[in-house]
Parts: structure tokens; sequence; C-alpha cells
């Protein structure tokens, strides 16, 4: 006997869709849907300001560091569109042709924006090498007698660091408060800017005292940091793309609440999977045979109620009883 439900499940509406109709509901959807215009204006506006920025003093201070240091900010932009792009899909309701939700657009848009942080770190990364080749080959001569960065561009990479250090705390909040993986990745993506305006600094000091090759090694450093998150987040949503358990604390936590409700014998098995930012969870229990279907149902469905009242990362809780 299976006893299944999700929001959109008929037998289910006295047990979850009416408590959740009217102003609570309301007042959460339009508080996050605030919160993430809010993470978007800031991750947009902020981005196109320090890209300007950036470049234009790289070009006036003679940094290659900080130029590249401005392309990936320029990149963190198409980061924010495409996180709110994403989150705005993986919110809409349930449909004919999406029965389960949208949610796993969410996981998609942290893929896309891990391939933009590959595709620019590669690029500043064939770019620094290159300057850095030329300035060791004698084809780099010249090159390396040109002038070296100057003080701007390392107010630049200064003022750069304290700005999306402070966007990656400010979006991780929020991130976290919505319970975003998209802006989670968004998040990191401004940590990696911040971390790049780390190597551009040190490379634009370095060639300021002379070491020439300090600033497109800074970008290759640069390049390196952009991989490693680029790798992180991607290789996240790929996991959560692809039915990834909820893992051990998750399942026990079900069946802490599976145990704890009467007439259950004991529990034959626990699976969850992920969907999106939350989990589908399959439930096998043993209870009494000689109970009437009636009973067993009421019964099941007592545990579904219980696991999502207790777990509410649970989307979906379906409950197969077994006879004892």
């Amino acid at each position: 006997m299976d006893t299944t439900s999700n929001n959109q499940q008929p037998h289910d509406i006295a047990h979850v869709v009416e408590p959740s109709i009217g102003k609570p509901e309301d007042d959460s959807a339009k508080q996050r849907n605030r919160t993430v215009a809010q993470l978007s204006a800031v991750g947009v506006g902020g981005n196109v300001l320090l890209a300007v920025f950036k470049l234009v003093a790289g070009l006036l201070g003679n940094s290659m560091a900080l130029v590249s240091d401005a392309v990936h900010s320029a990149s963190d932009v198409l980061a924010t569109a495409v996180a709110y792009v994403g989150d705005r899909i993986a919110r809409r309701e349930a449909d004919e042709s999406h029965p389960y939700g949208h949610e796993r657009f969410e996981q998609l848009a942290a893929a896309i924006l891990a391939l933009i942080l590959a595709g620019v770190g590669v690029g500043i990364g064939v770019a620094g090498a290159q300057a850095a080749l030329d300035l060791i080959t004698n084809a780099g001569a010249t090159a390396g007698e040109s002038e070296a960065p100057s003080v701007l561009a390392l107010i630049a990479a200064a003022v750069s660091i304290v700005v999306k250090e402070a966007m990656f705390w400010y979006t991780r909040h929020g991130a976290l408060k919505i319970n975003s993986d998209v802006f989670m990745a968004d998040a990191w993506h401004h940590r990696t800017d911040a971390l790049s305006s780390v190597a551009a600094l040190i490379g634009v000091g370095a060639a300021q005292m002379g070491f020439a090759l300090g600033d497109p090694l800074a970008s290759i450093i640069i390049c390196l940091f952009i991989l490693k998150v680029a790798w992180e987040v991607g290789r996240e949503a790929i996991g959560k793309l692809v039915d990834e358990s909820g893992g051990s604390e998750l399942n026990d936590q079900i069946a802490q609440s599976v145990t704890a409700c009467e007439g259950v014998d004991h529990i034959d098995s626990v699976v969850t999977r992920r969907f999106g930012s939350q989990f589908y969870a399959d439930v096998e229990i043993a209870m009494d045979g000689e109970l009437s279907l009636n009973e067993a149902h009421e019964r099941a469905e007592i545990v579904h109620d219980r696991i999502e009242q207790d777990c509410p990362l649970v989307k979906h809780v379906t409950v197969h009883v077994n006879p004892v």
C-alpha cells in the first residue's frame, strides 16, 4: 500500500494546502521575491560599476592584471543575470509539462554559472601566460622595459577587494535566507573576484618594485582561483541534477519522525533523492497485517504528515506499508 503526496495532490489538500493559503504564504513569497530582486540589483549594479572602474584604472594604470580582473567583474554581471532567471523559472508552479515542479532549473543555472566562470578563467589564464612568455623571450625585451603599473592600479585593486568581499557576504546571507543554490553560486562568484583582486594587488605591487613578471603572473593566479571555484560550483550543481542522496543526516531525521508515530512496528527502508533545493523521500514501514485497509491508510497518512512537518527540506513523500 502506498500513500503519496505533494502540494499538488488532491488527497493532501486538507493536510497541506489549506493551512498555507492566505496572507502568510503571500507574505513569504513577496519577501522571497524582494530578496531575489535586491540580490540581483546589488550583483548587477555593483559589478557594472566595478568592471568599468577597474578597466579604466587598469588601462590608465598600465596593469594587465587589473584589466583581467575587470573582465572577471564583467562576467559577474552575466552570472547574476543567469542566477536571477534561473531562480524565477525554478519558482514556477508545477504544470502539465513539469508535474513535479521546476526546481531543477536552479541547478541548471548554477551549472551554467560554472561554465561561465571556467570560460572566463581560461581566457584570463591564456592571456596572462602569453604576456609572461613575451616578457621572458627576446620578443618581449621591449615590453619588459615598459612602464610599470601606477599607484592608480594599486588603489583600484584594493577598492575591489573590499567591495567584492562585502558583496560576497551580502549575497551569501541572502542565499541562505531563501535557500537558493544558484545565488549561493553567485556569492562564490563574488568571492573569486575578491580573490582575483588580491592577486592583482600583489602582482601590481611586485611590478612596481621592479618584478615585471608580477603583473602577468597575477593573471595566471587569478585564472587558477576562478577555475577552482568553477569546479566546485559545477560539481555541486551536477550532483544535485543526478538524484544525489540527502545523506544519512536527513534519512535519520525522517526515521526519527516515523518511529514517533503510533502503530509503526519498524522501518524497512528510507531512501531520499535531491530535487532542486529539496528532496523526495520513499519510506517503507511495517504495520500489523491484521489492520483494515482504511486503518493502515490512516496511519500511513499520519506518518506522511509527520515527515512533512518535521522535515521542511522534504518536498514529496511516498509511504509504502508492509504487513508484519
